[in-house]
């Protein structure tokens, strides 16, 4: 949707050029996630950093001396932190955290002391599942969501405030994808979710978003004739924008996309007007897209494989 907004709006006409440009913001995706997984690994790097300089102290506590380190040596951290995949897109993709001392340091202070991490440190439970436990604890309540985290991440990219759901999904898929007996070859999360681990290019949705966009730019003036049709009491002109395109796209998905239940798309392009638009969006898109529904049953237009694709 976004990039098929700024494609309309910049008046482009080249649908290659704004198909590479939503493919590097997808992509960018990846880096978001790459961010928080190397987040999980410098805070641990920074709790043994503080750790081994207190025992550097002119008067260490007994405590300083002999220093519980159970977090330190977290299993499913030290995992992540040598895993061949996950060193190699750092490095290439240049995610690094060597910048954003304080960001790291403040995060580590507020789940140091949480409930949660004390309850962790102070158990006698020593078992890898304990391990990834408690760090998935941690980034659900204390890290992926940080205030400070998050501002850091707008700064970086308009889109990566809206992105970072995505990012939090693929990061509860690590936790599931490594086990205890994983090695540093283990696979990271794919960014989409039906592609084979670490062959994103294979995946269905790659294909859709693809299709979807292009289809969309190719149809264009036809989805435009069929909302005018529709909004005869309104002048197209002053119809939102966002509205219009919230509409030739799901017009796009109901007439292209043969396997996709009206149903689903009606709600899904809903939900975007939620977001994205006027609070009397929802209303307004529901009805035009319903009166359009029922002129393209009658005129064969919506052709969908499976049976009562159409109704559902």
């Amino acid at each position: 949707m976004q990039s098929l907004y700024a494609f309309f709006q910049t008046e482009n006409d080249n649908i290659n050029n704004g198909e590479k440009e939503l493919l590097k913001n997808t992509n960018k995706i990846y880096d978001l996630y790459l961010y928080q997984l190397s987040l999980l690994v410098e805070i641990t790097s920074l709790a043994e950093r503080t750790t081994e300089d207190a025992k550097l102290k002119y008067l260490p506590s007994k405590e300083e001396e002999d220093p519980n380190t159970k977090f330190i040596d977290n299993r499913f951290i030290k995992q992540i932190a040598e895993n061949k995949s996950f060193l190699k897109e750092c490095q290439n993709r240049y995610i690094s955290w060597s910048n954003e001392p304080e960001l790291v340091k403040k995060i580590y202070n507020t789940i140091k002391t949480s409930d949660e991490y004390k309850a962790y440190m102070d158990s006698e439970k020593k078992t890898y599942a304990n391990d990834k436990e408690i760090i998935l604890r941690l980034y659900k309540n204390y890290i992926g969501d940080f205030p400070d985290l998050l501002h850091f991440y707008e700064e970086k990219s308009i889109y990566w405030i809206e992105d970072i759901e995505i990012a939090h999904l693929m990061i509860l898929k690590t936790f599931k994808l490594f086990k205890e007996n994983a090695d540093e070859y283990t696979a990271l999360s794919p960014l989409f979710d039906d592609a084979p681990v670490g062959e994103d290019l294979f995946s269905e949705d790659r294909k859709f978003m693809i299709d979807l966009y292009r289809k969309t730019i190719i149809n264009n003036k036809k989805f435009e004739t069929l909302v005018s049709d529709k909004a005869k009491n309104w002048e197209v002109e002053r119809i939102a924008m966002i509205d219009i395109l919230l509409m030739k796209m799901a017009l796009c998905e109901i007439i292209e996309f043969p396997t996709i239940p009206v149903k689903v798309t009606l709600n899904e392009y809903i939900e975007l007007s939620k977001i994205y638009s006027s609070a009397k969006s929802k209303l307004f898109i529901n009805g035009i897209l319903d009166k359009m529904l029922t002129e393209l049953k009658h005129q064969g237009l919506i052709k969908k494989i499976g049976r009562g694709l159409i109704e559902e």
